[in-house]
């Protein structure tokens, strides 16, 4: 299997720098560009970017290794690290894999729904740092009664905790006992320490979609690897 997806060979030499698609089509057709020891004038050639494609006697460097992002659905118990001096099963052991995976952020054991694995370091930088504000949206069972209107505006627009004031999240009530709120900062059980503050204690919490990521169908403790278009969206 091809490390990308295939693409035109033009295509190939204008991602990897070597001039506009334009330019890199007219040097292809003057037969400049050879693949794998062959000459190759058709700039619509496939190619999957394992090939030897030179320029001129140079060679293109080789494409970097296609990185993997799976999701995974976590179970209540289940640690987010990739590794526990507790011996507790953690979530890098429902994904096998010949290639190191690192989770993606944080959930605690007692909380189920969407991570992310990968072995892009830039990736889950973005969607972890502060900087970048990627939300992530969660579905709480709440104690203490009904949700009051007053409660709701408290968490819409910044609770006080001991760590300091929460930035607004946007939150919405989908029964009398559920929230659905969605945040961007990650500070540790922060959705519970949230509904904690405004009276009402979380009974079960689960992640629901990362950015534009849901969790969708996925079964409790399956995975799927995402795909390009799904990891590009992700990068934003």
């Amino acid at each position: 299997m091809p490390v990308w997806q295939p693409m035109r060979l033009a295509k190939h030499l204008a991602h990897a720098g070597v001039a506009s698609r334009r330019a890199a089509e007219t040097m292809v057709a003057a037969g400049r560009v050879t693949v794998d020891g062959e000459v190759v004038r058709d700039p619509a050639r496939d190619v999957s970017g394992e090939e030897a494609i030179v320029l001129d006697g140079e060679p293109l460097p080789a494409a970097p290794a296609r990185r993997m992002v799976y999701a995974v659905h976590k179970p209540a118990g289940v640690v987010a690290t990739a590794r526990d001096t507790h011996g507790r099963p953690t979530v890098v052991e429902l994904v096998p894999s010949p290639t190191r995976l690192y989770p993606v952020g944080r959930l605690d054991a007692d909380t189920t729904g969407l991570m992310l694995l990968t072995d892009d370091g830039d990736l889950a930088h973005r969607l972890t740092h502060p900087s970048f504000e990627v939300p992530k949206t969660y579905v709480a069972r709440i104690g203490g009664g009904p949700v009051s209107g007053a409660a709701l505006r408290a968490l819409r627009e910044g609770v006080d905790l001991e760590d300091g004031r929460t930035a607004p999240a946007r939150v919405r009530r989908l029964r009398p006992d559920v929230l659905e709120l969605r945040i961007h900062e990650g500070r540790k059980r922060q959705v519970r320490r949230m509904c904690e503050a405004v009276g009402h204690p979380v009974r079960s919490l689960q992640r629901v979609a990362i950015g534009a990521l849901t969790l969708g169908d996925l079964p409790e403790g399956a995975h799927r690897r995402l795909s390009d278009a799904e990891v590009q969206r992700l990068r934003g």
